[in-house]
């Protein structure tokens, strides 16, 4: 059966009864010992996390139709749904073709920087996603310090004529674009709040920056984040079983019944 991503997502949570994204982040590393160390790690964690999120850190030393494929066959093996974080953010045809590539090669959704725009932007990225059955996620506002000098920066909103923070139009545009999800950093509960304010229930919030980046566990969940992304905190601590888990034990408490 071929669900939608969100379809995916739900059913893994429901499964494995968590609502932790694993980000695959690693230190450089030759190739051959980034694909190593990360299909162990995965292989022991993945029962305890409802996705895995891939970025460059992977994908420009493996391959995405070389090394990457090995962690994309075990993950679609364990019915866990993959995300890659790519943050398109360039023409609509370039986008097009970026998320073609990525879809093809098995992800399940990608991540988009509203920046762009609609009209020959994001709009062709949209319109792959529902021919092909996938997932796209907005970028709305990050998780490291100087995210406030763009996502943070207050503009005339084209729409409304009205004075709004950006990350507060891109929440809109989440919401009017049908994204599958938005992502905003823990490292700032109260943007989650806000974001929340405006997307409810209709557009869940992926938020990363827990750990390595000073991220709380339960502020960013008490603000509205559906799924908390974990990445370094997990990837390079020396027990990533009992780290992940650690983390687990808060965050499965918003679990939503």
């Amino acid at each position: 059966m071929n669900l939608s991503f969100k379809l995916k997502v739900n059913r893994s949570v429901r499964e494995r009864h968590s609502n932790l994204v694993l980000a695959l982040d690693l230190p450089p590393d030759k190739p051959s010992l980034l694909l190593s160390k990360s299909m162990r790690i995965l292989k022991k964690v993945h029962p305890h996390v409802c996705a895995v999120k891939i970025n460059h850190h992977l994908v420009l030393p493996l391959g995405l139709f070389n090394g990457v494929q090995k962690i994309l066959k075990f993950a679609n093996d364990q019915e866990l749904p993959t995300i890659m974080d790519c943050k398109i953010n360039d023409i609509g045809s370039t986008n097009r073709i970026i998320a073609e590539h990525y879809y093809n090669a098995g992800f399940d959704a990608v991540i988009a920087n509203p920046f762009v725009g609609w009209e020959e932007g994001l709009q062709p990225v949209f319109e792959v996603a529902k021919q092909m059955n996938k997932g796209v996620i907005l970028l709305v506002y990050m998780s490291h310090k100087g995210v406030e000098e763009g996502y943070g920066q207050t503009i005339l909103d084209l729409e409304t004529k009205k004075q709004l923070s950006q990350y507060r139009v891109f929440a809109q545009k989440a919401l009017s674009w049908n994204a599958d999800g938005a992502v905003v950093g823990a490292t700032y509960p109260d943007k989650i709040k806000e974001v929340y304010a405006v997307l409810g229930k209709n557009v869940p919030i992926y938020s990363p920056g827990v750990g390595a980046q000073g991220g709380d566990i339960d502020l960013p969940m008490k603000a509205g984040a559906r799924y908390l992304i974990v990445g370094r905190t997990v990837m390079l601590a020396t027990d990533p079983v009992k780290t992940l888990k650690s983390v687990k034990k808060v965050a499965e408490r918003y679990l939503e019944e």
